[in-house]
């Protein structure tokens, strides 16, 4: 049995991992299993921002003594909020996904400023998620315990998206605070469709939804009837008398959009946020061309709704929509790929224009907006970002054991140059490079594999079109040699789980610390070549040593900066740099 001490160490350790990290800039992506091309459930995450230190998190399972009480701090500033009930039962969790094949992630939406940081909450978003993964059996369960903890001890947090996904389902419940006016939230939850995918990155997406019929929709009221496979909708049972009662909404029930009451979307929340979904949609579904004036922040306000009822809110019009169904399947890599992104293929593509430098670097320090002569400007909020802490898909399976069917492919930084590699979300010990403590934001270690990967993607971003590609053949070879390895890794776990689950656990636990260790070396030998190879601006290649040689110098090449970047120096300089004529 575990020690209460031992729990409330554990959190406050974790609360002061986030200490100063603002979430709004992730992404999540979700797929259910008719959704992809081997039946299993995914969501992935990107959680971005400028002080947050990838590490592993680990929660291991534990029976707690009734009556136990649980220190709970903020996660993204480490203030105490107060004391909350320990459930009697918790499971074991790595990163985002517990044994029983639950995932979770988040986007921060932020909305209505007077719903925001209710003050006498003792429960905020971060604690939210690692306390639905501790509890939780499957989807539906978090939701009801999420749900459940903010009504009891209120909500701290701004306007939250969650993806919710195990085994067979997933999930997105969109949540906001009462604020000073009462306790809890407000809240809906919906299924996604099998065969169909969804997202989100920090704008509130769900809209209008089916009103409770006591079926396939219900209210908080009911919450017991969650477990039913046929409900697909849930949400608070004051979540438009609440809005009314505040003058925020006017007009039919059936007419009440979550997003568009209580986050409305406007420029920033289409062309920083929204673009993100849209270039999933994109990748998999024809004719999303439709909605890319939307997605670059262009929003219409119709004087009537699609139903053809009068736009009485003045809800946005043109937006697109929750879910849609794939041309075709989605494969673990073509995840992987979504959270690459850096809008390629459109016209704001960010390596093509001329903040890009002579190196076509598709990425632009921050601040996001900024002014010349009083005018302000932007820069493009893609989905891979040089700021991520760390990002992962989550893969539940349901043709095998939860101790075997979930894996979290995890890495740290920018996703466009890490590695995800398989953690099987049962396993007792995180890796030692990846593990909590080993550095901080501000404490080198050179054992940390957040380290690491920080300075191969940071120095890649001072040639970006010429050290990239040799990042992209090792994260290839290494990605693509772990998928391989799965079905045999599963097979042998299977073997060892007939006749002892717990010696199945250890051989995986072993296989997923292996991993790690063989990508934390491969990728500090990767960070001596490209330095060798690519420093001062030269290009060197080894070149075999000669019969007769004592040593030989590497081939050199000094390509200096491409032709477009020579000629906008001299459009800038005119003739300054002209030779004159022999």
């Amino acid at each position: 049995m575990c020690k209460n001490k031992q729990q409330i160490i554990l959190l406050f350790t974790t609360a002061l991992i986030f200490l100063g990290f603002n979430s709004s800039a992730c992404t999540n992506y979700l797929i259910t299993k008719g959704a992809s091309a081997d039946g299993s459930v995914m969501i992935s995450y990107n959680a971005d921002s400028h002080v947050l230190y990838g590490e592993l998190y680990h929660w291991p399972a534990g029976v707690w003594p009734k009556g136990t009480m649980m220190d709970v701090y903020e996660w993204d500033t480490g203030k105490y909020l107060g004391k909350i009930e320990q459930a009697h039962q918790t499971y074991n969790v790595i990163g985002n996904m517990n044994e029983n094949q639950v995932s979770i992630g988040e986007t921060t939406y932020g909305g209505k400023a007077e719903l925001q940081h209710q003050p006498t909450a003792t429960v905020d978003y971060g604690s939210l998620i690692y306390l639905g993964l501790q509890r939780a059996k499957s989807a539906r369960d978090a939701i009801k315990i999420m749900t459940g903890l903010v009504a009891r001890y209120g909500y701290y947090s701004e306007g939250e998206s969650f993806s919710i996904a195990d085994k067979n389902e997933a999930w997105i419940l969109e949540m906001i605070g009462k604020g000073k006016f009462e306790k809890g939230a407000v809240w809906v939850a919906r299924r996604i469709p099998d065969g169909y995918v969804s997202g989100h990155a920090n704008q509130a997406r769900i809209t209008t939804f089916p009103l409770a019929d006591g079926k396939t929709s219900i209210t908080s009221k009911n919450i017991d009837k969650i477990y039913d496979p046929s409900v697909s909708t849930v949400y608070a049972d004051d979540i438009i008398s609440f809005a009314r009662n505040h003058g925020w909404y006017k007009g039919k029930n059936k007419d009440f959009s979550f997003s568009d009451t209580y986050a409305p979307v406007d420029f920033e929340g289409a062309r920083f946020c929204e673009i993100r979904v849209w270039t999933m949609f994109n990748d998999v579904k024809s004719g999303m061309d439709k909605y890319w004036d939307y997605a670059k922040g262009s929003i219409e306000h119709g004087k009537k709704l699609a139903n053809g009822d009068k736009n009485v809110n003045g809800y946005a019009t043109n937006r697109m929509p929750l879910w849609v169904k794939p041309d075709k399947k989605v494969t673990l890599q073509d995840m992987m790929h979504f959270m690459r992104n850096h809008l390629e293929g459109t016209e704001l593509d960010m390596s093509k224009d001329v903040g890009a430098g002579p190196f076509h670097c598709p990425y632009r320090w921050r601040p996001l907006t900024w002014k010349v002569n009083g005018t302000e400007y932007l820069n493009e909020r893609a989905t891979a970002t040089q700021q991520t802490g760390f990002t992962f898909v989550a893969q539940s399976r349901n043709w095998l054991p939860d101790a075997i069917g979930g894996i979290i492919w995890w890495g740290v930084d920018d996703a466009s140059g890490t590695v995800y590699m398989p953690m099987y979300s049962s396993i007792t010990k995180v890796p030692d490079n990846f593990k909590v403590g080993n550095g901080s934001m501000m404490k080198w270690s050179e054992t940390s594999g957040f380290w690491i990967f920080n300075q191969v993607e940071n120095f890649a971003y001072s040639a970006w079109d010429r050290i990239h590609p040799d990042i992209v053949k090792v994260q290839t070879k290494l990605e693509n040699q772990f998928i391989e390895d799965i079905p045999a890794v599963d097979a042998g776990a299977k073997v060892l789980y007939a006749k002892n689950p717990k010696a199945a656990v250890e051989y995986l636990t072993t296989y997923s610390n292996s991993m790690a260790s063989k990508t934390f070396k491969t990728w500090k030998n990767l960070y001596h070549f490209l330095f060798m190879k690519y420093m001062d601006g030269n290009i060197k290649t080894k070149r075999p040593l000669p019969k007769g040689y004592k040593y030989v110098t590497p081939t050199l090449k000094q390509p200096g900066y491409g032709e477009d970047w020579y000629k906008l120096i001299i459009d800038k300089t005119g003739d300054r740099f002209k030779e004159p004529q022999k």
